[in-house]
């Protein structure tokens, strides 16, 4: 199967404007693809234009019609080699995947096909109990793979699926005959290595190792428990990578796994000698103390697109015959932790990208959280390539 993926993106105050330049590039696109007829559109646009979703929605389907559109709000949005961070902007991919190799779904039109392979998931932070809905999500599908983030916004949380949602999940799930690959980068670093919960209540960690958990972090950092501006500042700067029993808690290079979830460390009991972590941990789990790191960051993110475009030109993505793969098009889900300045310079992100993956059609968001299989991560990428 044979697609064609093109985007374009703007900075504009006014977002039909924003989407009027788009669309005018997108045609000229269209035109140099002999037969080009674009079924399924990506949209991400900041949350300056947040007001404006539902006029961006109708401007796209009258300039495509019969379009189905995906995407969500970003504080932040992405192409290939750019950032709109804290500014207006949007980007916008098409691509002419046939339209029975997909289907979007949303809160009344829940997923229901049984032959995806993967989907893409907007969702808004708030909605109540949304990683369980996110393991739910993973269970109906086959291979349980899900890639996308939450929609981030100081305005209107919203996603799209034909449609513009508030709350919930949406997105649009892939058949098995859309061959793609996807990665997790890491944006943390370990402080050492990762201990064993043997006791905890809640988002309570009580015991690592068999030993009382807030002693092991003072030890950790440093840091005297009577010094208090010293221990605010301390955990400040703390967070932990949480990891399932049996998971593989650290990667190549003494790196984060991909099944390791970053969390704030919220708080201290030194009453019961405890730290809180910004999640559930259940007894058993791996954790890891850690700190943002931006150069452990920018060579993870090298390393992911590296691996992620090799295994496409090696041939062993895809079925089973060995071709070599190009990349058609892709999504990059980062966190507005990483966004803005944090890799040394506005758009330095989205250029490492470029730069290791290869100038493809790229569109994505900076999201208030990242969605890869069954888990919900922080300070991560999620970079999901299509393969042609």
């Amino acid at each position: 199967m044979s697609t064609t993926f093109v985007h374009a993106h703007a900075a504009h105050g006014d977002a039909l404007q924003a989407l009027a330049r788009v669309s005018g590039e997108l045609h000229a696109a269209a035109a140099r693809q002999e037969g080009f007829q674009p079924t399924l559109g990506f949209l991400y646009f900041s949350d300056h234009h947040a007001a404006h979703a539902e006029a961006m929605l109708e401007a796209l389907r009258a300039a495509w019609p019969g379009i189905a559109v995906v995407g969500g709000v970003g504080i932040g949005v992405a192409a290939s080699g750019v950032e709109y961070f804290d500014e207006p902007g949007l980007a916008l991919m098409l691509c002419d995947l046939p339209r029975h190799s997909f289907s979007l779904f949303h809160g009344r039109a829940p997923l229901a096909r049984v032959d995806a392979c993967a989907a893409l998931v907007h969702a808004d932070p708030s909605t109540h109990d949304l990683p369980a809905l996110i393991a739910e999500l993973s269970e109906r599908l086959p291979t349980g793979y899900l890639f996308g983030g939450l929609a981030s916004s100081r305005a209107r949380t919203l996603t799209l699926a034909d449609g513009v949602f508030e709350g919930g999940l949406s997105g649009v799930a892939f058949a098995r005959n859309v061959p793609l690959l996807s990665r997790v980068t890491q944006g943390c670093q370990p402080l050492s290595r990762p201990r064993r919960v043997t006791a905890a209540e809640g988002n309570l960690v009580l015991g690592l190792d068999g030993a009382p958990a807030l002693p092991q972090w003072l030890a950790e950092l440093r840091v005297d428990l009577s010094d208090v501006s010293t221990v605010v500042a301390a955990l400040r700067r703390t967070l932990v990578g949480l990891t399932d029993a049996g998971d593989q808690a650290l990667a190549r290079g003494g790196q984060f796994g991909t099944d390791t979830r970053v969390r704030h460390l919220i708080g201290l009991d030194p009453a019961r000698q405890g730290i809180a972590v910004a999640d559930l941990v259940a007894p058993g789990a791996q954790l890891a103390f850690c700190t943002r790191d931006v150069d452990a960051a920018r060579r993870d993110l090298v390393r992911v697109c590296s691996e992620l475009r090799e295994e496409a030109e090696s041939g062993q993505a895809g079925d089973a015959s060995g071709t070599p793969r190009r990349i058609a098009g892709a999504i990059y889900v980062s966190c507005t932790g990483r966004g803005g300045g944090h890799f040394g310079a506005p758009s330095a992100e989205m250029q490492t990208v470029r730069r290791a993956l290869g100038d493809v059609p790229l569109v994505g968001f900076y999201a208030a959280g990242e969605i890869a299989r069954h888990h919900l991560y922080g300070y991560t990428g999620v970079l999901t390539a299509f393969l042609d």
